[in-house]
């Protein structure tokens, strides 16, 4: 299984999914991390407004993902990636390995009342 969490430097989750500079992904086997890449996003919208993204590029980029992790996003990303047969989860964790473990557990939360 691969996990993608937004992020900007690879240790913390990024603020917005859509203005991450990277997914860190991390490939998960018997339970334990065996496998880390740091990915450049493609698609998102960096410093600008919403409606700059490329959702289709941006979930392109982590279609070998089954998971995604972001400390918070729009709704509209939020179903595209359902649609997409990747499960979007909107944490309240600002450490990249704590809620990939936490996922790992089933003690991460999905907090879908932070969508925008």
């Amino acid at each position: 299984m691969k996990i993608a969490v937004a992020t900007d430097d690879g240790e913390t989750i990024s603020p917005h999914f859509g203005r991450a500079k990277s997914f860190l992904v991390v490939e998960v086997e018997d339970g334990k991390i065996v496998k880390k890449e740091l990915r450049r996003m493609i698609g998102g919208g960096g410093e600008h407004h919403h409606g700059a993204c490329d959702h289709k590029a941006m979930i392109d980029n982590i279609r070998d993902c089954q998971i995604v992790i972001s400390f918070g996003m729009g709704w509209r990303i939020y179903q595209d990636l359902r649609a997409s047969g990747i499960t979007p989860i909107v944490t309240d964790k600002e450490n990249v390995e704590a809620a990939v473990e936490a996922y790992l557990k089933g003690e991460l939360a999905n907090r879908t009342d932070k969508l925008h």
